[in-house]
């Protein structure tokens, strides 16, 4: 009796990807990692440095618990996924550090609070420890992308209202309002740089979301 071998990227693997993009976005619907959203998205390069870092502590964190996950005592699978964590963000941080100094003085304590980050801890606990590796992989691709996609958003819009730049890795600081908006007296906003806007910002677009989807408002 044969049985075939389910494709790579069926339509059951993709829906991991898509899914936290939308109807269970871990910021949006499941209100997760909101801490970082208040604190590097003031600007928009610290933000997309800190969803690729997430996204890489995510993917490979399920990873290796998958593959751990028939070995891993019961008792003690909380340690082991701290230290699966931790060892992974320190590999972010030294790169950050030596390729992107700036960027990481900016991000400052935050490189290191992934470790404790609520998304990546839940999927170790919820998915990575009862499925195969690939899966994973896919489950880690799509929570990294749906968390980063928000913290990008968010950064977007309050660097641009609130400093008329938007700030690129590799590229740098690039004026978006152009300076006769300023001589007709426009004004950067001012409250859009300060943490509480980020969560204005994530509650708009929470809103938004909700809207658009009236079966969300029921779960």
């Amino acid at each position: 009796m044969s049985s075939e071998k389910e494709p790579l990227f069926s339509a059951k693997n993709l829906k991991l990807i898509t899914t936290p993009l939308g109807a269970q976005n871990p910021i949006t619907i499941q209100v997760l990692g909101i801490c970082s959203a208040l604190a590097v998205t003031a600007k928009l390069e610290p933000a997309i440095v800190m969803s690729i870092s997430v996204m890489f502590v995510t993917v490979f964190a399920n990873l290796v618990i998958s593959l751990l996950r028939n070995t891993i005592p019961s008792r003690i699978r909380i340690i082991v996924q701290l230290v699966v964590v931790a060892a992974l963000v320190i590999i972010v941080d030294q790169v950050l550090q030596a390729f992107a100094y700036e960027v990481s003085k900016q991000l400052s304590v935050f490189v290191g609070l992934i470790i404790t980050n609520c998304i990546i801890m839940g999927r170790l606990e919820a998915f990575a420890l009862g499925n195969k590796p690939w899966p994973s992989v896919l489950d880690g691709i799509g929570n990294g992308a749906g968390y980063g996609m928000i913290l990008i958003i968010v950064a977007f819009f309050r660097e641009l209202f609130g400093s008329g730049t938007l700030t690129l890795p590799g590229i740098g600081e690039l004026q978006i309002v152009p300076d006769f908006m300023y001589e007709l007296g426009y004004v950067n906003n001012g409250f859009m740089i300060l943490p509480p806007m980020a969560l204005v910002v994530v509650g708009i677009i929470i809103w938004v979301q909700r809207s658009r989807n009236k079966d969300l408002i029921e779960s």
